[in-house]
């Protein structure tokens, strides 16, 4: 047998086992056919590319938290028991919790001060103001850092509080950070900062999980203050941008128990990455306010046992009477978000979905094209943000909760990153956000089917393109 003809007869051989493993482990059925239909078509090019963008779950991270033992276990259950306070709520409305509480294996907790922030200076100057509070210990986890303004003074700000005595922890991405020179991460070092990239290709199985993004953004301070939301660390997110210009952005500040929730998160992605337990950490919930606001911690990523960012999105449509407003970066939703708020927009729900008009990657900004025609004909709006890019993942219910995370409408959040969000219930919160999103409405162009359908043919196909290739952006 000659070398060529062994080397068809591998990449043949390959590309049917690699089919069998996408049909039986697929993401979804379009992307499970796509990829079947690539492998055994041209599987000398498919073959690679399937074990790296393929791969349907984060392999080792589960194990990874389990085999942390027993002692992380403990923590969560010990939080988990802080929460059988149902009684403020009617009985119907326990059922409804009761859903997101499973997918997020946390409690919901009482008596939290929340505080939305809107935009970058509004974050850095609340984050800053925290780093100068803290005591103990400051918790950092951030998908993208730039060497800029605004990534330098995060730096100093961290060094300066790490020769005060401060323990800190810093964990990254290493692809959103892959353009960072070194000399960042060294300079934190030497004053004494603990740094480390999240390292989803750790261990020998893992090689191939370059696919795999962890987007969550977290600060902490001393377990009892916590910052979660879109913003990273760079210029651009505080409107410095000259390609973008206004960068539309949110976060939220928790003060109180949920902090712990998003402390435990941390803690479970800093173990991933170092195989190291932050233990000793405040873990005692600070004492709950009145009037506060109760409060999810909903971590989401590959490694679930359920699309935990999917059904959280789609039990929160579900729940919707009167209306389900979102904003969103990206917007490529699955089937099943897709008939969920298709569903809401027929039996009346004001159903809105703010996404940006900007061109940030060009794959998400064509596939809406290929949804929205349907969309508004079930009734549901969709509005393209005009002032500037927005990057913004919030959404609201009724007048009964809202969301800040980290999480788009998309297969990248829904599947392939590791994200998190805050579920807050409570009237005078939920009228927060719903106000900044009526103001953010005011600066959108609301899309109509005409629109849409005057698209040239070429337009047509290339977002119907685009779609298809969804499991994959």
């Amino acid at each position: 047998m000659g070398l060529v003809t062994l080397i068809v007869t591998v990449f043949e051989g390959l590309g049917i086992i690699s089919a069998l493993v996408a049909l039986f482990y697929p993401r979804t059925s379009q992307g499970a056919i796509a990829w079947i239909i690539a492998l055994l078509a041209i599987p000398y090019i498919a073959v690679p590319l399937f074990w790296i963008f393929g791969r349907t779950k984060f392999h080792g991270y589960v194990s990874a938290r389990q085999k942390g033992d027993s002692k992380l276990a403990h923590i969560a259950e010990r939080l988990r028991q802080n929460d059988e306070n149902f009684d403020n709520f009617p009985a119907y409305f326990q059922s409804r919790l009761l859903a997101l509480k499973k997918l997020a294996k946390l409690p919901y907790t009482h008596g939290n001060e929340l505080q939305l922030l809107v935009d970058g200076h509004n974050t850095f100057d609340s984050i800053f103001a925290g780093f100068a509070a803290a005591r103990h210990y400051i918790l950092v986890q951030f998908f993208i850092v730039h060497d800029d303004q605004i990534g330098r003074e995060f730096k100093h700000r961290l060094v300066q509080m790490a020769r005060e005595g401060i323990r800190i922890y810093f964990l990254y991405d290493e692809i959103g950070c892959r353009m960072l020179p070194l000399a960042y991460w060294q300079e934190m070092r030497s004053a004494g900062i603990h740094v480390s990239s999240f390292h989803s290709t750790r261990g020998i199985w893992n090689r191939f999980q370059i696919n795999f993004r962890n987007h969550r953004k977290i600060v902490i301070v001393d377990g009892h203050t916590a910052w979660i939301g879109g913003h990273n660390v760079g210029d651009e997110y505080l409107g410095r941008s000259k390609r973008f210009g206004h960068w539309r952005d949110t976060h939220i500040r928790i003060k109180g128990p949920a902090a712990l929730g998003v402390q435990l998160s941390f803690v479970e992605d800093w173990h991933w990455a170092t195989n190291e337990q932050l233990l000793n950490l405040c873990w005692q919930p600070e004492k709950e306010k009145k009037n506060g606001h109760t409060v999810l911690i909903i971590p989401s990523g590959p490694a679930d046992e359920f699309e935990t960012a999917s059904l959280m999105v789609q039990q929160a449509i579900q729940e919707a009477t009167e209306r389900f407003w979102i904003a969103s970066a990206y917007f490529v939703p699955d089937e099943g978000v897709m008939q969920a708020l298709r569903l809401a927009a027929l039996r009346g729900v004001d159903v809105r979905i703010l996404i940006p008009d900007t061109i940030d990657h060009y794959l998400p900004y064509f596939s809406v094209f290929s949804i929205a025609g349907d969309m508004i004909k079930a009734g549901i709006h969709i509005y393209r943000y005009k002032k500037g890019f927005l990057h913004e993942k919030v959404f609201v219910v009724d007048n009964a909760a809202a969301a800040v995370g980290t999480a788009n409408l998309d297969n990248r959040s829904f599947r392939l990153n590791f994200e998190i969000t805050a579920i807050c219930l409570g009237d005078k919160f939920v009228a927060q956000v719903a106000a900044m999103l009526e103001k953010d409405f005011a600066f959108a162009r609301k899309m109509t089917l005409r629109q849409v359908n005057q698209r040239p043919l070429w337009f047509k196909l290339l977002s119907r393109a685009a779609y298809l290739a969804a499991p994959v952006q």
